[in-house]
């Protein structure tokens, strides 16, 4: 059965002129080191917009009196919004870190891929470094 350019034959699309190469599908395509730290930074983007929220709500509370003071204290002493919270400060210095690598975009320089490869692992080495020494001063 075919639909303009494509035709399904068992299970699978293919195109209609053989000749042509098909994209390589997910379980095949490595993505690249840079692919990889662009889609985290945009899932860290929205980490953050969450975590705001939550900021929010910190700030209400502590000026909403101690009734809500202490219900706020009890929420934070939960483990898993304490590993949220972690989240959001490696969130926080993970966008650091990426601003910083994009001055040096903007100034032009670093666009081989060796370089690139090796500022990538440098930006996620210096966010997790900065979230553990956050952690160590908190």
């Amino acid at each position: 059965m075919g639909w303009g350019f494509l035709t399904y034959t068992t299970g699978n699309f293919m195109a209609a002129n053989s000749n042509r190469p098909t994209s390589p599908h997910l379980q095949i395509y490595q993505l690249p080191l840079t692919g990889m730290i662009s889609i985290s930074h945009r899932i860290t983007g929205v980490m953050l917009s969450v975590g705001l929220l939550f900021v929010v709500y910190i700030l209400s509370a502590v000026s909403g009196g101690t009734s809500s003071y202490g219900q706020m204290q009890a929420m934070l002493g939960n483990w898993l919004v304490t590993l949220m919270y972690w989240g959001f400060v490696y969130a926080l210095f993970f966008h650091l870190c990426h601003g910083v690598r994009h001055l040096f975009w903007d100034a032009g320089h670093s666009f081989d891929k060796e370089t690139l490869d090796y500022y990538a692992k440098i930006e996620l080495g210096a966010a997790l470094a900065l979230t553990f020494i956050a952690l160590i001063f908190i």
